[in-house]
């Protein structure tokens, strides 16, 4: 593991090291991890530009005031949207587009717990959520990282570290009853989607994590079994949870320190310290460019690194994205409201 005191050690250096004006996108940054993160490199960055993408006004009210304390210089802007619709995504990053030529940072955590619901567009809310709405983004906004002079870097939290068997036939997981398959699913289809994008763009760095505990809104509106594990996690949160200001900072550390490398290219990172070292790329190869990360910052073990190896040489990375993309296809010609 990365101990919380290399990971606060790297981040302190953050004002001194990286430029000023960094662009940040987080899309779920009103509760979280999210959150958690935002105010973090809110509070560590020089003059840093951030787009937060969420539902709540409120909460971004409050997270505005919050940054503002926490520094003065912070430039912050809230668009309110639904990022379960593709349509939504697509007005976000348009409007961030008209903003701004550059991004370093899109940072990705909006999810949900809920299975069963499907959104306006026919796409199964948990896996728009998941992988429909975070490739979109990525699409969309791949140029702009492209176009930064130093840190460029993609983040899903999710559930990197956890990969399984991916099933095509039921690729939105309506059927899924055992969570831990639907997340193994979930998790690998998200990091295939990353080795897809990082063909295109291997300056950029793409970072797929396992959180772990953290208190968080993602279980809103879960029932049975499922609401009654959270909210015991909840109520034992002291003894099982990740704190949040921990959280925050292991999340700074993975979009600014040179641990996680681009592929290809200079990112200006924060440098390492610590006798830590670049990580190891989902491929097992340090500093390949897409990373499978888990909650103290490490990289997957080799059997997750086997099984990805031989989900690409399936095919697998070619399949799912042109599933989704057929997905975006047929979403593309809907009726306009």
């Amino acid at each position: 593991m990365v101990s919380l005191s290399v990971v606060q050690a790297s981040n302190a250096s953050i004002p001194t090291t990286l430029p000023s004006g960094l662009v940040a996108v987080f899309v779920g940054g009103t509760s979280g991890i999210g959150e958690y993160t935002l105010k973090e490199f809110a509070r560590l960055s020089r003059q840093p530009r951030i787009y937060n993408v969420g539902r709540s006004q409120q909460a971004s009210d409050r997270i505005a005031a919050e940054c503002k304390k926490l520094n003065a210089d912070v430039q912050y802007t809230f668009i309110q949207a639904d990022v379960s619709l593709i349509r939504s995504v697509d007005a976000v990053c348009e409007q961030i587009r008209d903003k701004e030529k550059a991004i370093n940072l899109l940072i990705l955590s909006a999810g949900t717990l809920i299975n069963g619901v499907k959104t306006k567009e026919g796409l199964h809310l948990s896996a728009s959520l998941k992988h429909h709405s975070r490739a979109r983004f990525i699409l969309n906004l791949l140029p702009l990282l492209q176009a930064a002079p130093s840190i460029r870097r993609v983040i899903s939290i999710l559930s990197g570290t956890k990969e399984g068997s991916i099933s095509l036939e039921d690729f939105q997981a309506w059927k899924a009853e055992n969570v831990l398959k639907q997340r193994g699913h979930s998790s690998a289809i998200m990091t295939l989607l990353m080795l897809h994008f990082v063909q295109q763009a291997p300056t950029v760095s793409f970072i797929h994590d396992y959180p772990g505990f953290v208190k968080s809104g993602i279980a809103r509106g879960t029932k049975g079994l499922l609401w009654g594990f959270m909210a015991l996690s909840n109520l034992l949160g002291p003894f099982v949870q990740i704190p949040e200001k921990e959280s925050g900072a292991r999340h700074v550390f993975l979009a600014t320190s040179e641990r996680y490398k681009a592929k290809e290219g200079v990112e200006g990172a924060v440098p390492l310290g610590g006798g830590v070292g670049i990580a190891r790329g989902n491929d097992g190869v340090e500093g390949s460019g897409v990373y499978s990360i888990d909650q103290v910052n490490e990289s997957a073990v080799p059997a997750v690194e086997v099984l990805l190896e031989k989900l690409k040489e399936e095919g697998y990375i070619e399949k799912i994205w042109g599933i989704i993309e057929g997905d975006y296809e047929r979403i593309s010609k809907l009726p306009k409201e």
